[in-house]
């Protein structure tokens, strides 16, 4: 069962208003550090044995929010993308999430598509996510129960705002750096959506998937053992926005960042697309892979 935050929905809007602040005002001050060094103020380096990089902007920004949220929450236990688990944190389940650089390979190749993810999360369920675009200069934050905002004011699911197309679905897809390009279930979840879909975006950036889902410009998101630490900043804005969000069982999904990879698959669209998506993914025959 997905972990639940002690905090009600009625009353976590109020708790963490200033966890919020913070977490907006850390991301954008790392927004622009990267643009400041972006595209060619930079060197990288190969990160792991899969093909992904790490630059030193991700372990600039990384620096900066981390320094941030130590210094107006210094008992929390901090995740962070590159540097792994700070501090031990106290003893009420506090535990933030920073993803500095989401899109590495994006920056490395010149290619503007990047932004900063952070989330605090209860008891192992996310209830402040933020996502901030470093090249628009736009953020988009949410509160467990209090919703989503952007730069337009609070985003909300509108079922009638686009018709689907009669080719589809407009959707994206994301898979964790573990997964191999040859694993049997992600290929064939992949395959089934990119022939019935409209289109099938792949970012390599998912808090970016995740913020135009909750912005209604995707009608759905598809994951395979995703990534741990930018999962809840996503998997809740989304939500806020009346997006929903499940297993590929269907089976209501927590937007959680503990346990395996594998607990980390997951749908996510708007209400009334949902029941069509989750049909795709059945046709895709995983069987007992995920």
């Amino acid at each position: 069962m997905s972990p639940t935050p002690r905090h009600s929905s009625t009353d976590a809007s109020a708790s963490f208003t200033a966890e919020c602040r913070t977490a907006v005002a850390a991301a954008e001050e790392a927004g622009a550090l990267l643009r400041s060094r972006f595209p060619d103020g930079f060197a990288a380096r190969p990160k792991g044995e899969l093909g992904d990089v790490v630059t030193d902007l991700d372990l600039a920004a990384e620096r900066l929010v981390v320094d941030r949220i130590r210094a107006s929450f210094p008992h929390d236990r901090i995740l962070a993308e590159e540097a792994g688990e700070l501090g031990t944190g106290s003893d009420d389940g506090r535990t933030w999430l920073v993803d500095p650089l989401d899109g590495s390979n994006n920056v490395v190749i010149g290619l503007p598509v990047y932004v900063v993810g952070i989330a605090l999360c209860v008891d192992g369920a996310p209830v402040v996510g933020v996502v901030h675009d470093p090249v628009t200069g736009r953020t988009w934050s949410a509160l467990h129960g209090g919703g989503a905002h952007g730069p337009d004011g609070r985003l909300v699911a509108a079922p009638v705002a686009r018709a689907l197309s009669a080719a589809g679905p407009l959707l994206a897809w994301t898979q964790g750096h573990a997964v191999r390009r040859d694993d049997p279930a992600a290929r064939a979840l992949r395959h089934t959506l990119e022939i019935r879909s409209r289109r099938l975006l792949q970012l390599w950036a998912p808090l970016l998937a995740w913020t135009m889902l909750a912005r209604g410009d995707i009608d759905g998101f598809v994951g395979y053992r995703a990534e741990a630490i930018d999962l809840p900043a996503g998997a809740l804005l989304a939500r806020e926005a009346g997006m929903a969000v499940r297993h590929l069982d269907g089976r209501e999904f927590g937007g959680g960042f503990t346990g395996p990879d594998t607990g980390r698959c997951f749908v996510a669209a708007r209400p009334d697309v949902l029941p069509q998506l989750l049909e795709l993914v059945a046709r895709a025959e995983l069987g007992d892979m995920v």
